[in-house]
């Protein structure tokens, strides 16, 4: 009868301050016993995961080292499609690789990676192990974390998704601060209004997201929001997809009121509601 087995990944990280902090995706330390960390002087250290975030796919490690050499965080606002821009890693395990690309894209959502999605989609090869490596512009500065590639067969087909610096920043400064990440949540199922679904429910245009499951007792149900309707605004900011919604929801604080501004029946109305605190995602077993 077979024993256990040892299983071996490779990954690439972003050293993000001197005192040891390195950001990374959460897939490549999911599941792990044990975390080495091979500097680029060729020192091996164990690393320990301070805290993760599957929804955005980052973990920030550890290691017990001081005045590490650590990266500039650049600006995703200034990124520009077209913009040059080097993607280093570790692509299967055969050490340091830097590639060149452009922007190619910005904004990049629903592509079923992770919760929570605004992907930069860049031309620079990623392939397997480049992931948690960093993204940086022609400076230098880190702009995102390679995360994804769109592959029929494996290897790079020029088509690769990073997750930009600021959402990165926001995550890690809050798992180095409370060891995880909170989110506002208002417990309900949506799905983006198409024309078919306008059309369907005689409303004047496409927009903004049906809600089609409302969870019993939770923020929305107790505000009223109810089957069937039409999340416009989010304290007066327009919703205009589930990915919109999504984002304007977390970024909220539990506790907090917000105006959501919904059509029910062809007739619009307000509704306040009090924020809760987003459930942490099952923890996957193996």
């Amino acid at each position: 009868m077979p024993g256990p087995q040892r299983r071996e990944g490779l990954g690439s990280g972003v050293i993000v301050s001197e005192q040891g902090y390195i950001l990374t995706n959460h897939h490549v330390i999911e599941s792990v016993d044990q975390i080495e960390v091979a500097l680029a002087d060729s020192r091996k250290v164990p690393a320990r995961v301070v805290g993760a975030d599957p929804e955005t796919d980052l973990a920030v490690l550890k290691v017990d080292l001081q005045k590490l050499p650590s990266i500039t965080f650049g600006r995703t606002e200034q990124l520009r499609v077209g913009d040059i821009v080097l993607a280093i890693g570790n692509p299967f395990g055969i050490g340091q690789t830097v590639t060149q690309g452009i922007v190619s894209g910005l904004g990049r959502t629903h592509l079923g990676i992770t919760v929570y999605e605004n992907f930069i989609q860049t031309g620079a090869a990623i392939n397997p192990g480049n992931s948690g490596g960093a993204l940086v512009d022609a400076s230098g500065n880190l702009v995102g974390i390679n995360t994804a590639i769109y592959s029929q067969t494996g290897g790079s087909m020029g088509i690769g998704y990073a997750i930009p610096v600021s959402t990165a920043r926001l995550v890690m400064e809050q798992i180095i601060q409370k060891g995880q990440v909170t989110r506002g949540w208002i417990g309900v199922g949506v799905q983006d209004v198409t024309q078919e679904i306008a059309e369907s429910l005689k409303l004047p245009a496409a927009g903004g997201v049906l809600i089609t499951q409302v969870e019993r007792g939770g923020p929305a149900d107790k505000a009223g929001v109810r089957l069937g309707d039409i999340l416009l605004t989010v304290n007066g900011k327009p919703v205009t997809d589930t990915n919109a919604m999504l984002n304007a929801i977390a970024a909220l604080q539990p506790g907090q009121q917000a105006q959501l501004k919904m059509t029910r029946n062809q007739a619009e109305n307000e509704v306040a509601v009090t924020i809760g605190q987003r459930p942490r995602p099952p923890a996957r077993k193996g």
